[in-house]
């Protein structure tokens, strides 16, 4: 009797990754899959363990899991990713209904665990299955990071950084664009410092102009620079390989040089800022996204008034704020945690109003021209979209009124805007 296995992939894009070659690998081994835990006899849940707020979400969905050993038909639940390579011990511990607990790149084991066999087949990686629509998808390019940001417990969950090989990202990448995959999102804990790990040592610029030679792919989106590590080569492959977006995600965290360092983030303000320009200057109509933390231990109402002014005057394309949360075992972890809940959350909201009215007059500068659109849904008449300035889930959207379909790349003039979407008719 074949087992019926219930996948529930939380946190990150990275974590997506491990989820979809984990679902290649059981399609592979003659598993059914189901997308209702219900159904299921066996439980996996992909956890995340970065930051408190997807822990708990983690923890939650374990112990929801867990109740259905009583109610429903569930005889097993396994559980993989970033808080079971932290706190395997504490889980094992806390959810006694957790059968087996296996880390965030254990595929043939877990594979091997609900076959009862020894998984000698090709890597999972091989037949990855998308949990994305079929027209994009993530490519990881490396696994772990060796950047000592005090705030960021990464290192301690994934390790050291290690990075692929080209050749291997670059038959990965053909495969998925075989199976009509357009757009590439390029992902690692920190995308510019790609390859200086590997013995030949490559940089990620040498992956781009190589990814950028694949007919069939389309777009090619770089997300998770690091400013410090953002070198002019790599802005020059941005700037010349026509296939990457004119888009960069590039989380810079803070922009006030005391609360920087203390973040060992490499640079002042002066220094990103350098970045941005440069950037710019390269690639006039760049698109950039950026992620802050407020509230970090000692940021102090003049520390924070830097971060606002600096915010104010890049004028980011797209901006996520997170309130500064705790975590174990990082340096941050030993500094005081001196900056109240409520000064926390009224910070971050200070930042995200700033923002919407950055983004409503950047949108408003659309009106009236045509955009390249790709559509990520398509029914009764209406098309949700993306423009090559948006990521999927996290960006903005186009809402194309009109017959469209899924997967195509559409021309959209834009009649009408608000903060977060791009209102227009296809031609």
């Amino acid at each position: 009797m074949n087992k019926v296995v219930n996948l529930i992939s939380l946190g990150c894009a990275k974590n997506l990754v491990d989820s979809e070659i984990l679902l290649g690998g059981m399609n592979k081994s003659n598993l059914t899959i189901t997308n209702d835990p219900e159904e299921a006899d066996t439980i996996i849940v992909n956890t995340c363990g970065f930051l408190d707020i997807a822990r708990e979400e983690s923890i939650d969905t374990i112990l929801q899991a867990a109740e259905l050993k009583k109610t429903g038909n569930l005889s097993e639940l396994v559980v993989m990713g970033c808080l079971s390579e932290r706190f395997p011990d504490e889980i094992a511990k806390e959810i006694p209904e957790v059968d087996r607990i296996f880390g965030s790149n254990d595929h043939k084991q877990i594979i091997s665990f609900l076959t009862g066999k020894e998984f000698a087949k090709d890597d999972p990686l091989f037949f990855r299955s998308l949990m994305t629509p079929n027209h994009y998808a993530y490519i990881k390019i490396a696994e772990g990071c060796d950047n000592g940001c005090s705030f960021c417990s990464i290192p301690i969950m994934r390790g050291l950084q290690k990075s692929r090989t080209i050749s291997s990202i670059m038959d990965e990448a053909v495969r998925l664009s075989e199976n009509g995959t357009k757009e590439l999102l390029v992902i690692a804990q920190d995308s510019t410092s790609y390859g200086w790990d590997l013995d030949k040592k490559v940089y990620l610029s040498d992956l781009l102009r190589e990814l950028n030679t694949i007919d069939t792919i389309d777009w090619i989106r770089v997300h998770y620079a690091h400013p410090a590590h953002l070198s002019q080569r790599i802005i020059d492959a941005i700037a010349d390989c026509d296939k990457v977006c004119n888009y960069l995600d590039m989380p810079v965290q803070h922009a006030s040089d005391d609360i920087l360092k203390s973040m060992k983030r490499g640079l002042n303000q002066e220094g990103i800022r350098n970045r941005i320009e440069r950037l710019r200057s390269a690639v006039p109509d760049i698109a950039l996204r950026t992620t802050l933390i407020v509230g970090y231990p000692g940021e102090s109402e003049g520390h924070f008034n830097e971060l606002y002014d600096f915010v104010e005057e890049m004028q980011f394309d797209r901006l996520g704020a997170f309130t500064y949360s705790e975590e174990e075992g990082t340096t941050a972890a030993d500094l005081n945690d001196n900056v109240s809940r409520e000064d926390k959350n009224d910070r971050k909201n200070k930042i995200i109003e700033l923002q919407h009215g950055i983004s409503l007059e950047k949108n408003e500068s659309f009106i009236g021209k045509t955009m390249k659109v790709i559509v990520d849904q398509a029914e009764n008449n209406i098309g949700v979209g993306r423009t090559e300035f948006d990521s999927p889930e996290i960006d903005n959207i186009v809402r194309i009124d009109g017959k469209v379909s899924k997967g195509d790349f559409v021309n959209v003039k834009i009649e009408n805007v608000n903060e977060f979407e791009l209102i227009g008719n296809p031609i």
